[in-house]
């Protein structure tokens, strides 16, 4: 599908026919393209666009070059990011002349609130470079969204970890399994936020030397700084985030360790109070012929005795010695 931009008092319109428009239309998104489609664009653009294949390649030189006098630039940009499993998929740039055209085989959602934005309000979207800076800053500001949702999840997930439940719920009773898949899920976010950022500042970089090459305002090389530095604090926001979660997966398994070395001690402790009165139900019941104790009136009531005084003797002088 082609989806093709014009320029009208500072806004963008989607027009119908790209041919019929072609001296006008400054953007062109291209979302699944055909062989036809591609054929079209590469006609009205004057170069090659690349396959799907080459966006997916991970060279640097595949994804960041010039040919023609059109520049190429491939960032990897996430999808479906409403859930904790989003598409990772390339997205290609080509910036030739006054003309833009974006590649791509998956939904980011800037695709969609970046031109109904600059639809109903003038963004200073007037050529195909301001409309790549601006593309491109949406696409930060969504990511940014992103890495905050992951962190406030992060922090809902740290206080299930280490703060005390106020319920009756005894603390053995978490559910350990789902705070270890719901850290698996966040490190996958944050790792895939961490890969399109570098993708993106890679791009920016490319992008700044392009901008110096083609001659661009410098309203815009300063909106490409900018997005620079707006990408890199993000990219280290990113990898905070991903140290945090190395930190939670590790307490976590310390966590579980505790518990597991808490249930056992219960026991350890349970089998050695209950050793010496076994002892004692063990001595008097041998059938020897010769037992003082079985002649007594109160020998039976003397021998529990003893198993319940054997019992809290150990208990006492565990709970004395602070084991307990």
């Amino acid at each position: 599908m082609i989806k093709a931009f014009v320029v009208e008092n500072d806004r963008l319109r989607v027009v119908d026919d790209l041919l019929a428009n072609g001296d006008r239309v400054v953007w062109a998104d291209l979302l699944k393209p055909t062989k036809e489609e591609e054929a079209t664009i590469e006609a009205w653009l004057g170069v090659a666009i690349p396959t799907r294949e080459e966006m997916e390649e991970i060279e640097i030189s595949s994804r960041l070059y010039v040919e023609d006098g059109a520049y190429f630039m491939t960032a990897t940009l996430p999808a479906q990011t409403e859930v904790d499993d989003p598409l990772m998929s390339p997205v290609t740039f080509v910036l030739a002349g006054n003309r833009l055209v974006t590649v791509r085989y998956h939904e980011p959602k800037a695709f969609t609130t970046f031109p109904l934005r600059a639809e109903k309000v003038a963004t200073g979207c007037t050529s195909s470079d301001t409309i790549l800076i601006g593309l491109l800053e949406a696409i930060v500001d969504r990511l940014a969204d992103i890495l905050e949702r992951a962190g406030r999840d992060i922090e809902t997930i740290s206080r299930d970890i280490f703060e005390a439940r106020s319920t009756k719920v005894s603390k053995r009773n978490r559910d350990f399994q789902e705070l270890l898949k719901a850290i698996g899920r966040k490190e996958d976010i944050a790792s895939s936020i961490r890969d399109s950022l570098i993708s993106l500042q890679r791009l920016a970089g490319f992008l700044a030397h392009a901008s110096t090459q083609t001659k661009m305002s410098k309203d815009i090389r300063a909106r490409i700084k900018t997005l620079s530095r707006d990408v890199l604090s993000l990219a280290d926001h990113a990898t905070f985030l991903s140290q945090k979660i190395s930190f939670l997966l590790d307490a976590t398994l310390g966590m579980i360790s505790i518990e597991q070395n808490a249930i056992i001690k219960i026991f350890s402790v349970a089998a050695v109070i209950f050793l010496p009165p076994t002892l004692v139900a063990s001595i008097y019941g041998m059938n020897f012929n010769v037992m003082p104790e079985l002649t007594w009136s109160f020998g039976y009531p003397f021998a529990i005795g003893l198993m319940i005084l054997s019992a809290i003797l150990p208990f006492w002088y565990f709970r004395r010695r602070g084991w307990l």
